[in-house]
């Protein structure tokens, strides 16, 4: 687990915007960050968890951290975000949830709607930022996706249909981004010890098992017994934002004890 000390990963003074900041793996990665020495701009929909964020963070560090409230899925917020985000080194693509269940389960407005987050929220936030960061001689964008676009299931068709756009897109840009001075990488986190695991392992064990109480069952099936936690992710985050990683790009790095490669009960 993170000990909140520098991993000297040569980050002081870098810039970065981290969206979906306001909780989970979000917040994780941020706190890595400012330990790094970067200074914030951070975003998500709860400008509460926000302004919380942000004291913790200036207090323990010393750097600046902005937040900005707003919902990506609104007209104008990627410009708007964008717009504050001004020179930046590093965007850290993470905002949007996206429910679990079958292809009738979710309606069409749902689909695109949740899609309009996680999906072309990250592409526009990249488009956005892609020309500026080239301007400036370079940056880095890691876009975190999620395991399930390398181990699909019909009950989570909605995410892992999106989670593997997202690889591709990543792959497809960081392919060539380091022409322009850029990395793109994706990092795709297996099963996480957050609330909405919790949420969507009871969805499993009510299917599977019949009975939502026994979701602990279907944590047992991974590895070690237990999800990664968000600072696991979020050090792997953190490296591959850095000049430690300088040759990593147009590729998928999955944090996930080996759970895609394994069977399981979820």
């Amino acid at each position: 687990m993170f000990s909140g000390e520098s991993m000297d990963l040569n980050l002081t003074g870098k810039r970065a915007l981290v969206t979906g900041a306001s909780q989970g793996i979000g917040a994780a990665v941020a706190r890595n960050l400012a330990a790094e020495g970067c200074d914030l701009l951070l975003t998500a929909r709860n400008q509460a968890n926000l302004d919380a964020l942000k004291a913790e963070i200036e207090s323990a560090h010393g750097v600046t951290a902005e937040t900005l409230g707003l919902d990506l899925s609104e007209a104008g917020s990627v410009t708007a975000l964008a717009e504050q985000a001004g020179d930046i080194d590093i965007l850290i693509n993470n905002a949007g949830a996206i429910p679990a269940g079958r292809l009738q389960d979710i309606a069409e407005d749902q689909w695109r709607a949740v899609w309009e987050v996680k999906l072309f929220g990250y592409i526009n936030m990249t488009r956005a930022l892609y020309d500026p960061m080239k301007a400036k001689g370079g940056g880095v964008i890691i876009n975190i996706c999620g395991a399930s676009g390398e181990r699909p299931k019909s009950n989570y068709i909605c995410g892992a249909t999106a989670n593997t756009a997202l690889m591709s897109f990543s792959m497809a840009l960081g392919g060539d981004s380091m022409m322009d001075g850029i990395r793109v990488v994706a990092v795709n986190p297996g099963p996480v010890a957050t609330e909405r695991l919790i949420e969507l392992t009871k969805g499993s064990a009510a299917e599977k098992l019949g009975d939502p109480d026994r979701w602990r069952e279907l944590w047992d099936t991974l590895p070690e017994g237990r999800a990664a936690t968000v600072e696991e992710v979020a050090d792997a985050v953190a490296f591959l934002a850095s000049p430690r990683s300088a040759y990593t790009s147009g590729t998928v790095v999955t944090v996930d004890g080996g759970y895609c490669n394994r069977g399981s009960l979820m």
